[in-house]
């Protein structure tokens, strides 16, 4: 819908208040609920929103060490622009009106720190190379008969799954509990994030959901609500969702799988393949896999982004710990999958369920760009058998902080990215590492608070 037509439906249908959302550097979504009025006078010039949300942590608590905000400016009001392309209704929120925003033009020029902005940005220039981007993501999460308030009252321990034991694509499982998934699937359909797959993962009470590809901004528009939307869903059948890469040591890890394909602009043929090649894979897509090989150690946390989502990248856990690629092989951090023309891809594995999708995504962009506009050759061998056995070409950092001091340091990140969401975007990380360096864990407790 263009402006007249969503105007006309608002009075049409006598609406009384819209909701909007954007995401914050962490990808939570952040937003108000505003009268139609304030809706129709903010669409040229914006909304002001405090600029707060880009100065604070995932906690509301505020950074000591960056530029972009913070008591040295008093935390004024940006402008957000609503991306009249998003709208939709909540259908379990008696279709609210809903649209995402960013904090930029059209061509992602605006605050350096908006990661929509910064996908809008990369988009562009693939567009503008000659290519469509087709993008997708998958997510595992986890789901416990709890509440907000009994998380607390416990303390986040002995919490209760949804179903026990390990039975992954199980029938039972989604049968036992069919309410709720029939809301899933039906009522994200209508919220417009068709999933392509659901199913039940090894784990108790865990879930997998695959998203059906798009252009990137829409894919990543998709992954950023579905996470929120899977959530509200939950509540309203008395159940927690939780998107964390690494919940419980003795469990495997949820992962957020990023698949991509560049195509012709009229969207008529997929780029990625070559048939009469080996492993089927054109030139341009064995460039775009050695960008992304070559450009992993300089932009890692943006698709590990947290303390906990290192926890989910070790050996033998479905998740990949050495800079390898392979077909079809799910222990490599890059899968290539080559069935036939329209469905041949590039799985990016290393991002967790907490990712940010606006900026893991414009990470796998960005990087297999500059293989592309580099002319980089596949120069890494494909993986034969486990990947955790081959470190030729590296090993993925173990924790947030050196791989946020790489990229910091990285003349590539900031070539890709852009210098100002660099230094906004590492020092959000290193403020994460030093949370956590001062918090006692229960690791801790246990281990030294009798003994020594």
């Amino acid at each position: 819908m263009n402006e007249h037509q969503i105007t006309a439906y608002l009075q049409e249908n006598n609406i009384q208040k819209i909701k909007f959302a954007f995401a914050d550097i962490d990808g939570v979504l952040r937003g108000k609920i505003i009268h139609p009025k304030k809706f129709i006078d903010g669409l040229q010039s914006g909304y002001g929103f405090c600029d707060v949300v880009f100065g604070w942590d995932s906690s509301d608590v505020c950074y000591d060490d960056i530029q972009l905000t913070g008591w040295h400016t008093g935390y004024p009001d940006k402008a957000c622009h609503i991306d009249l392309s998003t709208f939709r209704t909540v259908p379990w929120q008696d279709n609210l009106p809903f649209f995402l925003g960013d904090f930029s033009d059209a061509d992602g020029k605006g605050l350096a720190a908006c990661p929509r902005s910064l996908l809008k940005r990369i988009a562009k220039q693939c567009v503008d190379m000659g290519y469509h981007p087709e993008f997708a993501q998958e997510f595992e999460w986890f789901n416990f008969k709890e509440t907000p308030q009994s998380l607390q009252e416990k303390n986040f321990t002995k919490l209760e799954p949804l179903t026990p034991g390990m039975f992954g694509y199980s029938i039972l499982r989604t049968s036992e509990n069919s309410d709720f998934c029939n809301d899933l699937v039906d009522l994200l359909a209508q919220f417009n994030i068709p999933l392509e797959g659901f199913h039940t993962e090894t784990g108790p009470g865990v879930y997998e959901a695959a998203i059906m590809h798009s252009h990137i901004l829409e894919a990543a528009d998709r992954a950023a609500l579905l996470k929120t939307a899977v959530k509200e869903i939950a509540y309203k059948h008395g159940i927690i969702a939780t998107f964390m890469a690494k919940w419980n040591e003795d469990l495997p890890g949820c992962g957020g799988h990023i698949h991509q394909s560049l195509w012709n602009k009229d969207q008529t043929m997929n780029l990625f393949y070559d048939g009469s090649e080996v492993n089927k894979m054109s030139e341009l897509h064995k460039q775009y896999l050695a960008g992304q090989l070559h450009c992993l150690p300089h932009i890692l946390p943006m698709y590990a982004p947290t303390i906990n989502s290192y926890k989910r990248l070790i050996e033998g856990a479905w998740a990949p710990t050495t800079v390898t690629w392979a077909v079809e092989n799910r222990t490599t951090a890059f899968r290539v999958l080559n069935s036939s023309a329209d469905y041949t891809r590039l799985e990016t594995r290393i991002p967790g369920a907490d990712t940010n999708p606006y900026l893991a995504m414009a990470a796998a962009l960005a990087s297999g760009l500059y293989g592309i506009k580099n002319k980089l050759t596949l120069d890494v061998p494909q993986t034969s058998g486990s990947g955790y056995q081959n470190a030729s070409n590296g090993k993925i950092q173990p924790n947030l902080y050196e791989a946020t001091v790489d990229m910091q340091k990285s003349a590539i990140a900031k070539e890709i990215l852009g210098a100002g969401f660099v230094e906004h975007f590492t020092q959000t990380r290193l403020w994460e590492c030093k949370q956590f360096a001062k918090s006692v864990t229960d690791w801790e407790l246990k281990r030294y608070f009798e003994i020594i």
